[in-house]
């Protein structure tokens, strides 16, 4: 590993000493900056070839090196002689002008080490691209070592090399004097260009006259460097010293047939005795037959050995082989087209743009992306031909891989992203990118999409070309997935809900709706059910399309895994929606019936999930009765004041749901009528049997001692009641020991629903309370009898109900006086209370609520539905009450009845029956 890091240091300190030590100092590197070393040409390869950029314009270029070292061992003399050649070649090419000859971007400098001048970028001469690899670094370069040359390449090169020889021969009258594949370059796009004229040779004749040359006869003394290559001189040079244009077409003879025989020359010539070679060579053109040119494609070989003929009157010239059928190929003609687009106006030029698709899939990627797409790139700067360039632009951004698309390109695409006139092109150009927004969305980098594909997108939705939007919101599903979550939410989806309800035309409503449903996956749920769902009522039109677009946004909705709709919002939105649109006159009968179809989904959906909701509060519910029958608790005093008004609460609402819950299907209602029916369960009955117990127990304990109280005056309605009450209570007990009970009006006081909840178990035990109290709230008369947990259950109802009471008609209206004076009368009594009434009130069941929180509540109105008529006696509203207590409250399953209250009822009242059936129309 370490003697391979040491080689590479090796070889790029050597590439850097050969730059640094040609280049510097040379009047080049002034304005240019060299860099790497790719190629080498000219003359026995002997100019080193850089790329390199300008410094005020970056832009790039290729800098020929001749280092001075190469000649070291040459004379003085000869070294100028070298010099003086290579000094005329490159005068000679800075003067010529002609797109089939090297540029030259800056002339010859020379310094003390070297000459140098910049041409155009170039990729190699054809002597490295067919394995001439003098002068060239090391290691290889990659692109040379791997260059390799297709049939369309060998074709146009040859056809460019013909018709840079017939510019020369024709308008210049110029005799090139060495066309080797040394002296041909090929620049970055892979067109071949002619160079090296050190030797070329101009007419001595006048322009209007027939073109004569003067040639040199061959010194084999000279340096090498100083003489044409004479593997591909024509025989007179040497053998008669005579030239003419003819020479450079033999010349041109002999490359094509190196060119497509891997680089190797038809005759290889011996320097030390070149004249015995070329008598040679010259005996071998004379015989030469099919056997030596059988490399050469059959369409040309003719043509290549007239080239190699020794008349050169037999030889065509260079105009003539420019139009052999050999160069009439699809793609040597696409090329060449390419090459003369300058000279095309655009009607000629869309013309060829609208064929080219045709032609590219048969052409090799590397010529593509070398010649023709800068060519077409070069075509955006006229505004008309984008939407003629565009295409094929895109259709080989398809070859390419991401890396080549966004350093090839890109660069090139993001103005045209961002035009918008002409307006005519500026829509077609809309329609060609949204063809292909898939590809730009893949190989697009994120921050290029975000900066410059999607704002074109937008610009597409808001177009006022109808076309143009109704294929933009039929392309945006295709590539949905491509786009980042916050600019569809945030800018997509928002055009093209406006472009939905701003739109007069039907097909980009209902396309805009398609569009809706499609993307849906890509949306959240709650973002679909808050922002895409309250859009569609919005929607004012009501054609069967539009319709029907409706109903599929909210059956994707529903029906989709990762979104779905709540109950809620069916319940509350989708259906009220939808059921109206279902009816509309404009449906056809399968459209009705697909309506139908869903809602009946839905309904099916929400039906089921609903169910399940309250089976579960159901469950929860018998769970937590359970629980309270087998875990007796009796929370402290001071917890259960503070929390009255949660107990309260708590008591109402079980109330509530009772009566929702009442059914025939329910459990308690089984129970209850099991009970009335005499066929109690054995489980039922040890229940019962448990709970006499517990209040037989109950009822032996023996009595605390009570406090006395006075009440000196009458109680306020803000003072807590139940501390009256339990006072009072005290006070009646001991007083009334020995005296008969004797009912008063006074007794039945209206003091408000709840007035006959007491003090706990302990209280009750400490003060002997026996009291029965009446009290009549809104003219709804009963009496409640006071429990020792304060449960408002339906034991203590039914208890209350079979007390003895006054008629409603003789109950006075509630006050405070009058509370007091139904507490404080009974104590003139003597006569012992009777104690049975308490043993079915006392039980360890149920919680306790104080008086004040009672007092605090609000009437429930539904209550009031129950009150008996005033005229109504005593036994009358006992069996009313009883009623009420078995099924108007729903606590037909509490385990605390007394086996006394499962008979029958002797008197069955109108007003009983009236409110059983009220309920059961009302809740089931």
């Amino acid at each position: 590993m370490e003697s391979m890091l040491n080689k590479l240091k090796s070889t790029v300190t050597k590439v850097t000493a050969d730059v640094t030590s040609a280049v510097m100092g040379n009047p080049v590197t002034r304005e240019f900056d060299v860099g790497r070393h790719i190629a080498s040409g000219g003359n026995g390869l002997a100019w080193k070839i850089f790329n390199g950029t300008k410094k005020s314009t970056k832009q790039e270029v290729a800098v020929f090196v001749f280092d001075k070292k190469l000649i070291d061992k040459y004379q003085k003399f000869e070294k100028d002689q070298i010099i003086d050649s290579l000094k005329r070649g490159v005068q000679q090419l800075t003067r010529l002008r002609h797109p089939r000859l090297l540029t030259v971007q800056h002339p010859l400098e020379e310094s003390r080490d070297c000459l140098a001048f910049c041409t155009e970028p170039v990729c190699a001469s054809l002597a490295n691209i067919l394995g001439s690899w003098d002068n060239l670094p090391s290691p290889l370069p990659s692109d040379i070592k791997e260059y390799k040359l297709f049939d369309v390449e060998m074709k146009y090169g040859l056809l460019q090399v013909s018709e840079g020889l017939s510019f020369l021969h024709s308008s210049v009258k110029m005799v090139h004097g060495n066309l080797t594949p040394e002296n041909i370059i090929l620049n970055k796009s892979g067109a071949w260009k002619i160079t090296g004229f050190d030797f070329s040779i101009s007419s001595i004749n006048p322009s209007e006259q027939e073109p004569k040359f003067s040639c040199k006869e061959w010194d084999p003394n000279l340096p090498s460097l100083c003489l044409p290559n004479p593997e591909y001189l024509a025989p007179e040079y040497i053998l008669s010293v005579s030239c003419e244009t003819a020479s450079d077409m033999y010349s041109l003879g002999a490359i094509m047939y190196a060119v497509f025989n891997n680089g190797k020359p038809i005759f290889e010539v011996n320097k030390q005795d070149i004249y015995k070679s070329f008598s040679r060579q010259l005996d071998q053109l004379s015989r030469l037959g099919a056997n030596n040119l059988q490399d050469i494609p059959e369409e040309v070989r003719e043509h290549v050995k007239l080239l190699l003929n020794v008349a050169p009157a037999v030889r065509p010239d260079a105009d003539q082989m420019t139009k052999i059928p050999f160069f009439d190929d699809v793609g040597a003609v696409t090329l060449q087209y390419f090459d003369s687009l300058f000279q095309r106006d655009n009607l000629q030029k869309s013309q060829f743009f609208k064929g080219l698709p045709k032609v590219l899939p048969k052409l090799p990627k590397r010529v593509i992306v070398q010649r023709i797409l800068p060519a077409l790139t070069s075509e955006f700067v006229n505004p008309d031909m984008v939407p003629f360039v565009l295409p094929n632009v895109l259709l080989i951004a398809e070859e390419c891989s991401k890396e080549e698309y966004i350093k090839l390109i890109l660069p090139d695409l993001n103005p045209v992203f961002k035009q918008q006139e002409p307006i005519q092109a500026s829509n077609m150009i809309l329609l060609i990118f949204l063809q292909k927004m898939d590809l730009l969305l893949t190989k697009t980098p994120p921050e290029e999409i975000k900066n410059s594909v999607l704002p074109m997108v937008y610009r597409a939705l808001e177009a006022p070309s109808i076309q143009i939007q109704e294929l933009c919101l039929n392309i945006i599903p295709t590539f949905a997935n491509l786009i980042d979550y916050p600019s569809m939410k945030n800018s997509l989806i928002p055009r093209i809900k406006n472009a939905c309800l701003q739109t007069s035309s039907l097909a980009v409503r209902v396309n805009s709706l398609v569009c809706l449903g499609k993307i849906l996956e890509y949306l959240d749920k709650w973002f679909v059910l808050d922002d895409i769902l309250p859009f569609l009522q919005q929607i004012p039109s009501k054609e069967p399309a539009v319709l029907m677009g409706i109903l599929g946004i909210y059956k994707c909705t529903f029906s989709h895994k990762k979104l779905g709709i709540t109950k809620e919002q069916l319940a509350g939105k989708v259906l009220p929606h939808l059921i109206p649109l279902s009816i509309e006159n404009n449906l056809n009968l399968n459209q009705f019936n697909s309506f139908i179809s869903v809602i009946k989904e839905m309904l099916c959906k929400l039906e089921a999930e609903h169910k399940t909701k309250l089976e579960q509060i159901h469950v929860m519910q018998e769970q937590q009765k359970s629980f309270d029958i087998t875990n007796p608790m009796s929370p402290p005093e001071e917890t259960k004041t503070n929390n009255t008004g949660n107990q309260i609460d708590k008591v109402f609402s079980s109330l509530g749901t009772d009566i929702l819950t009442s059914g025939p299907d329910c459990k308690e209602n089984g129970m209850l009528t099991n009970k009335r029916k005499g066929s109690l369960t054995l489980e039922e009955k040890q229940k019962l049997a448990k709970e006499q117990e517990q209040a037989q127990k109950m009822k032996n304990q023996q009595p605390l001692k009570p406090q006395p109280h006075t009440v000196t005056a009458p109680v306020k309605q803000t003072k807590d009641l139940t501390d009256t009450l339990r006072e009072s209570m005290a006070s009646l007990t001991s007083q009334s020991i020995n005296k008969p009970k004797v009912p008063s009006s006074n007794s039945f006081a209206s003091v408000g629903i709840g007035m006959g909840f007491s003090s706990p178990v302990e209280s009750a035990k400490r003060n002997g309370l026996n009291a029965n109290m009446g009290f009549q709230p809104s003219g709804f008369g009963m009496g409640i009898g006071t429990t020792s947990q304060n449960y408002f259950s339906t034991a203590s109802v039914t208890g209350m109900a079979n007390m003895n009471m006054m008629p409603a008609a003789n109950m006075a209206p509630y006050s405070p006086m009058n509370t007091t004076a139904a507490i404080s009368q009974p104590a003139q009594q003597s006569r012992p209370p009777d104690m049975s009434a308490l043993d079915s009130l006392f039980t360890a069941q149920k919680p306790k609520v104080s008086m004040n929180q009672l007092s605090q509540q609000k009437t429930n109105p539904w209550l009031n539905q129950f009150a008996p008529p005033q005229g109504s006696n005593s036994t009358a509203l006992g069996t009313q009450m009883n009623a009420m207590g078995q099924s108007g409250f729903g606590l037909q399953g509490n385990p605390f009845f007394s086996p006394q209250n499962f008979t029958q009822p002797t008197n069955s009242m109108t007003s009983s029956s009236s409110a059983s059936n009220d309920l059961k129309d009302l809740f089931g």
